[in-house]
């Protein structure tokens, strides 16, 4: 049970971790990508600059005089464009170069893998006027290099960081849970100690009350009413206790092997056991139940687990209802359903059915019934043996209770 919790509150820890490392790695990428276009733009500025000086004007059309050399252009991965006024190209030179058309309102243009920055040339002879424009442009393969360069660093970083911190949170949440473990362990040889030890007075009183109510010559009518209130109270505190103890034992480590079981049988044993109560209270009982489904498990435990499940259908059933009970199988897996018609349980309360010591505070409050341990009894019981128990249910409509348990595979 502990083992669970320290699993989830690690995972917890490695999430949030994961969140703000992934928060910080986009982060300073985005800021890098920033950076090294804003770098980019401005060079390429620059060389645009510097290819505008270059320009001179003859009757009108631009006349190109470079004093780049194309080596150094295709070694730097750049390419150069003249247009005229039109945005007609006039002259290259490089090898990276765009191929998309010239665009008088896009000063920054980009290509698949190439940016290019467009710049006008002015003929200062000529008050300044524009003759044409230059591309200059330059292949982002550095670029991208880099970005995936930082993104396989951060990746790779946040990897390493959740492994020592996942090493640590181990260490940590151990640490953490020790003494929670210890005062649940304490409690829990407290309930049992204290259930143990309280059967012993219990039997007494009961015992006691018997023999009074065995012979009621010379004792008042309402004498006999408060010796029966005292052996009702010593059975449901008998109840309580052995259930207690039981819940007590069951959270620990079971070390009783289990054996198989015919769990048909025991079901249609259990359903012949509860038809008087049923006829008495006017329900209508009824079982659709499959041939020799065996699991592995405890009988009595088993037993225990339906039986807590039929009661409780059947206290919580009106007369002339219904409770009927299913046993369906896959592959790996059967349910056993316990479907009735009874008050129901309201949608908000269904996540604390299974609560020790819970009842429902309107719906079923008004109906008499244990201390609210059945349920949890029945889901410790499920738990113990690989499977699980949910409900369904609707306010004045019923209640569905399904156990899934595993099969014997060797059936």
């Amino acid at each position: 049970m502990f083992q669970k919790t320290q699993n989830r509150l690690l995972l917890s820890y490695l999430m949030v971790l994961l969140m703000v490392l992934g928060g910080f790695a986009i982060a300073v990428r985005l800021v890098f990508s920033r950076i090294l276009n804003h770098q980019l733009t401005n060079a390429l500025t620059t060389l645009a600059q510097g290819a505008a000086a270059n320009v001179e004007v003859q009757s009108g059309q631009i006349q190109v005089d470079s004093d780049f050399r194309v080596q150094d252009l295709n070694l730097r991965h750049q390419g150069l464009q003249w247009f005229d006024r039109q945005g007609q190209e006039v002259f290259r030179q490089g090898n990276t170069v765009m191929s998309l058309p010239f665009s008088l309102d896009q000063r920054m243009q980009r290509d698949r893998h190439v940016q290019g920055v467009t710049i006008p040339v002015f003929d200062v002879d000529i008050s300044g006027a524009s003759v044409g424009y230059v591309r200059a442009s330059q292949s982002l393969d550095e670029v991208e290099q880099s970005l995936q360069g930082l993104d396989w660093g951060l990746g790779g970083g946040m990897v390493v960081a959740l492994v020592l911190s996942g090493v640590g949170g181990i260490w940590v949440t151990r640490q953490a849970m020790q003494p929670i473990e210890q005062g649940f362990q304490k409690l829990q040889q407290f309930t049992a100690d204290a259930s143990h030890e309280l059967r012993s007075p219990l039997m007494e009183i009961k015992s006691n009350a018997a023999v009074a109510l065995k012979y009621p010559e010379g004792m008042r009518g309402d004498d006999i009413e408060r010796f029966e209130a005292i052996a009702n109270a010593g059975d449901r505190m008998t109840s309580l206790t052995q259930d207690l103890l039981f819940l007590a034992r069951t959270d620990r480590v079971q070390q009783a092997s289990p054996e198989r079981i015919n769990l048909t049988t025991l079901l249609i044993d259990l359903m012949q056991r509860y038809q008087p109560q049923a006829r008495a209270k006017l329900i209508h009982l009824d079982a659709n139940l499959t041939d020799s489904i065996y699991v592995m498990g405890h009988s009595s435990q088993l037993i225990q687990l339906f039986n807590n499940l039929v009661e409780n259908a059947l206290h919580y059933t009106y007369p002339n209802g219904s409770v009927k009970l299913y046993l369906v199988r896959d592959s790996s897996y059967l349910e056993v359903r316990v479907e009735d018609t009874g008050v129901g349980i309201a949608l908000e309360q269904l996540p604390q059915v299974f609560d020790r010591f819970w009842r429902a505070d309107q719906s079923r409050s008004q109906w008499a019934g244990g201390a609210g341990l059945g349920l949890a009894i029945a889901q410790s019981i499920a738990q113990l043996h690989g499977g699980t128990i949910t409900v369904k249910s609707q306010l004045g409509m019923g209640s569905c209770f399904t156990v899934r348990l595993p099969l014997d595979q060797s059936s």
